[in-house]
């Protein structure tokens, strides 16, 4: 369910805008997505596990938020990021 420490890195790599940036909107949106699509194929096969699907709904809401500050603060870097990781809004 959770991201391997490679992938993470991977994320971090791509969606970093400075070197050793850990902690940026871009890259905390995109290492939540990746745990999201994760759970998302859990869920295919394991429907009544209800418990991860609260922790689902709190990623999603947490991502939101994310957006809707980055939106807010930089609209270029909101749709360049909302392109890259192909989430709808």
């Amino acid at each position: 369910m959770s991201i391997t420490v490679e992938r993470k890195k991977e994320l971090i790599d791509t969606y970093a805008i400075a070197k050793g940036d850990t902690g940026s909107a871009d890259v905390q949106v995109a290492i939540l997505s990746e745990r999201i699509r994760n759970l998302t194929e859990h869920f295919k096969e394991h429907a009544k596990d209800r418990h991860s699907r609260r922790g689902l709904l709190k990623m999603i809401s947490t991502r939101r938020k994310l957006l809707d500050y980055l939106k807010r603060e930089d609209v270029t870097r909101y749709d360049a990021l909302i392109k890259a990781l192909g989430i709808r809004k």
